[in-house]
């Protein structure tokens, strides 16, 4: 179907484009993934991270404890990243267990080496439209966007998903784009109101097919960031088989925006190592 966003050739010519700069430029970007515990998809997640940075050059270290440490120990083994000038990228792998302060222990990473676009001061200079690095989701779907020539300025861009991963990083990536910006979630009293008028409709929520055909216009581009288990099967935040049939450009799940996530990963340590060094 022509009218499919295919994640993942994009995602194989946005890590091309860095392997030959790695290699011409004669660069060397080290990513470091701190995981506590042994969450299930965490480690396949993790397995994925180290192999995509070794397709392209990337040295690639996982430090892996147990989930009966303290916070405190956590913190301790980020400023000892922080302070190693061989590693330029730093990724505390989500979620953490119970009891462990998220905000708290992203915060500890220094800002040139968050390679999540999470702390505090990456997200207030994406606000303010300052140069940083941004979180790898939205800057994927932006990528597929910008590749797949979906015009954003002056157009109508529904965000459903409020997340600080994926929705807020995204109102002002769109901003950026003078995109028209509204954001639906779970308070929202009436979500096809919005959707019904989207140019562009991007799905972040976690409630698989939650979009139906009945709530988009024709000729809609529709980003599903989605990824859910239903019944041995992956699946999106948007009924794929009835949308596509109206949308003019649409993801897959899986195969859409997941590849392009870990891609824009490479580049953010990419982009980390070359503002670290001074490298243009």
């Amino acid at each position: 179907m022509s009218n499919i966003i295919d994640g993942i050739s994009a995602s194989l010519e946005l890590k091309n484009k860095l392997k030959i700069e790695i290699e011409k430029k004669d660069l060397t970007p080290h990513l470091a993934v701190i995981q506590v515990g042994d969450n299930k998809a965490s480690n396949i997640y993790i397995k994925n991270k180290k192999r995509a940075c070794e397709s392209v050059g990337i040295s690639f270290t996982h430090i892996k404890l147990p989930d009966t440490i303290s916070e405190d120990f956590v913190i301790k083994e980020i400023k000892r990243l922080n302070n190693d000038i061989s590693i330029n990228g730093i990724l505390v792998q989500l979620p953490l267990p119970i009891g462990f302060d998220e905000g708290k222990i992203i915060n500890e990473i220094n800002p040139l080496k968050d390679v999540d676009g999470l702390t505090f001061s990456n997200v207030g200079n994406l606000a303010l439209e300052n140069d940083c690095l941004v979180s790898c989701t939205p800057l994927g779907v932006m990528e597929l966007l910008r590749l797949y020539k979906v015009d954003l300025e002056g157009k109508d861009v529904c965000i459903v998903g409020r997340s600080n991963l994926v929705g807020k990083p995204l109102i002002q990536l769109l901003l950026q784009k003078d995109a028209t910006v509204s954001v639906c979630h779970s308070k929202s009293k009436n979500i096809k109101e919005y959707t019904k008028k989207a140019d562009v409709l991007i799905v972040a929520t976690g409630h698989p097919n939650l979009i139906t055909k009945d709530m988009v216009k024709e000729g809609v581009v529709v980003i599903d960031v989605g990824i859910n288990k239903e019944n041995d099967s992956l699946c999106g935040d948007v009924s794929f088989n009835e949308v596509s049939k109206k949308a003019s450009l649409i993801t897959p799940v899986p195969g859409g925006v997941g590849p392009m996530t870990v891609a824009c990963l490479l580049k953010n340590t990419v982009k980390a190592y070359k503002i670290q060094n001074g490298i243009k």
